[in-house]
């Protein structure tokens, strides 16, 4: 009896040897994108404007000269990637950027920044077809702009829930760096509502490591279902090169959501009116109001009769939440 147990306890270790490895092995598959590049790559379009500006005010990246003096020698550049056609008065300037379609009649997504002031506007799709576009709407606020072109039964893609992010996520973005169409890179989700950045009035950006450069403006960052969860807008980049350094900013797609229903409904965004000046609260004034710590928006000015003061709000407020949101700085409560 006892030679029988022994035995079948070898044979029992025998068979887990064997089995747990193979079985680990197959709850850990290899990390694959594949199917999100079938699905999301065949909507994703190449946008090529034309238009002329004045030489001497000539600024694709649209900032101030000391707009991020924060970052030291690197700066946020937008990533449009005009090129100069002479050196005329007013020049002749061409720009490549990128879009994503969202409805099979043709409807697509990019950032109003590359659209804006285009006299021409041409998309091309992933299979090559070229369609002339016209601007439905734009949000200056946002950078988001929706375009139209007249075609049929296209790929698209859905908008996903950006709220479900979480930090270290896996994510793919999807353009034309360069001008190198269908380019799919993957990295993760780095941070969200990312904000004071000065990229836009309206600022709530997810921060990623998924390599976006020059021409990705406009495309989308997708979820591992093929979900588009942000569009990316800015890259954090050095003046020397230009090129990628791994901070990559994108518009979350609830965000996106809501404007383009704005857009589709009314051809302009419409936002609510508090009336008042804010002031971000530094580590001075938290001391000073007897905060434990250096955030929210202190209401610095209220204009008369404005809903703020209708509301009741006073000179000298600060707003720590809204909606039970808490309130960081100013552009967390835009």
């Amino acid at each position: 009896m006892l030679t029988q147990v022994k035995f079948k306890n070898i044979f029992l270790f025998i068979v887990l040897s064997v089995l747990i490895p193979a079985l680990s092995f197959s709850a850990a598959p290899a990390l694959d994108f594949t199917q999100v590049a079938k699905e999301a790559i065949p909507a994703v379009v190449s946008i090529k404007v034309k238009g002329r500006v004045k030489a001497p005010s000539f600024n694709p990246f649209g900032f101030e000269e000391n707009s991020s003096e924060s970052f030291g020698d690197d700066f946020l550049h937008r990533f449009f990637g005009f090129q100069r056609k002479g050196q005329e008065q007013e020049e002749a300037v061409v720009g490549q950027a990128s879009g994503f379609i969202i409805s099979p009649e043709g409807k697509i997504i990019t950032n109003n920044h590359v659209v804006k002031d285009a006299s021409e506007i041409m998309v091309i799709t992933n299979s090559g077809d070229e369609y002339p576009a016209k601007v439905i709407g734009q949000d200056d606020n946002t950078d988001i702009a929706l375009l139209k072109i007249d075609a049929k039964n296209l790929p698209f893609l859905k908008l996903g829930n950006s709220d479900q992010l979480e930090v270290g996520q896996w994510v793919v973005a999807i353009g034309n760096p360069m001008g190198l169409q269908a380019s799919l890179t993957a990295g993760i989700v780095s941070a969200k509502g990312r904000n004071n950045l000065d990229l836009t009035r309206i600022e709530d950006f997810i921060q990623t490591d998924a390599a976006i450069n020059r021409g990705n403006s406009g495309g989308p960052l997708l979820n591992m279902n093929g979900e588009v969860i942000g569009m990316n807008t800015a890259i954090v980049t050095s003046m020397a090169t230009g090129g990628y350094m791994g901070i990559g900013f994108a518009i979350p797609s609830n965000l996106i959501k809501r404007v383009i229903e704005e857009l589709v409904s009314n051809g302009i965004m419409t936002r609510g009116f508090l009336g008042v000046t804010l002031q971000n609260v530094d580590t001075g004034l938290a001391q000073a109001f007897g905060l434990k710590k250096a955030e929210g928006a202190l209401i610095a000015e209220i204009n008369k009769g404005s809903p703020a003061e209708k509301a009741g709000i006073k000179q000298g407020d600060i707003i720590l939440k809204y909606n039970n949101q808490t309130v960081t700085n100013i552009a967390g409560l835009r």
